[in-house]
């Protein structure tokens, strides 16, 4: 494992020519991660490169558990939290196979050291020409779906522990687990592209309590916007979304302690998109149970 995340390193501050946290951090880290420790932070002044680096090093050693990268997730979409961990834009990590759940998945509470939830929406790649899309439309051409998403993150570090931008970042954007729904077909036109931004999102759980609501224009002004961020942020570091990817757009709710919600039963519904309300749900159990 340690000669693993060590090749890991070296090739990925080849790549992004950042400065790497060391082999025995990113183990450690590792280690934690798989346990539901709590984490140490990587320390202060870890930029938001130096991040991607060790991000690629632990995406790397958790790949042998979680399976084959099948996408990615945009983090920080919103103002406020940006604010919140001290960067001027989003944050990338990426989606590994054996984190996404069928719709209705029980869920083992805690299923990270400190396990939060997010109404989120996914959106599903057609085509590979998406890396040279000129305008909205064009990025609607080639999606595939939106796709109904709980996001499952998990914040790893212990409390107290320094949690900006480049450690957000380094810890693969908190990626843990998440629950998918049903695929809604995307259709290229300006009606689509308005439905999108103007949708209405709601997180409720099985007692009728309302926990968020937003609109679809709560990342980035459009989920457009989201995609486009990333189709650039990708190129820069010279890669390329491909058919089949999926990416996750980013919190339409706070941050949602997930251990208060055991026994409960947590739906993200949609409205506003053609063919009637979609949503997405599954149940919090106690680990064990």
């Amino acid at each position: 494992m340690r000669i693993a995340i060590a090749a890991a390193i070296v090739m990925a501050a080849t790549s992004v020519h950042a400065a790497c946290p060391d082999a025995a951090a990113i183990g450690r880290f590792v280690a934690d991660y798989k346990s539901l420790t709590p984490a140490r932070s990587f320390g202060p002044g870890l930029s938001v490169a130096d991040g991607l680096c060790a991000q690629d090093a632990i995406v790397a050693a958790l790949s042998a558990d979680l399976g084959a990268p099948v996408g990615y997730k945009v983090g920080l979409t919103s103002k406020a939290t940006q604010d919140r961990f001290k960067v001027p834009h989003p944050v990338r990590g990426v989606l590994l196979e054996k984190m996404l759940l069928a719709d209705g998945a029980r869920v083992a509470v805690p299923y990270g050291a400190i396990p939060v939830m997010e109404a989120d929406l996914l959106v599903r790649v057609r085509d590979g020409a998406i890396n040279d899309a000129a305008s909205d439309l064009d990025v609607l051409r080639n999606l595939s779906a939106v796709v109904p998403f709980i996001e499952l993150p998990d914040l790893a570090y212990a409390p107290g522990e320094l949690l900006d931008g480049g450690n957000l970042t380094a810890i693969n954007v908190a990626a843990r687990l998440g629950v998918v729904g049903a695929d809604i077909p995307v259709e290229a036109t300006e009606a689509f592209a308005a439905a999108l931004a103007a949708m209405k999102i709601r997180m409720v759980d099985d007692t009728g309590k309302q926990l968020a609501e937003a609109t679809g224009a709560a990342v980035l002004d459009h989920p457009i916007n989201v995609v486009r961020w990333l189709v650039q942020d990708l190129k820069a570091n010279g890669r390329r979304l491909k058919a089949g990817d999926i990416i996750s757009l980013g919190s339409f709710s706070p941050l949602l302690p997930a251990v208060p919600a055991i026994g409960r039963t947590i739906t993200v519904e949609y409205t506003g998109l053609p063919g009637g309300p979609r949503s997405v749900s599954m149940a919090l159990v106690a680990k064990g149970n």
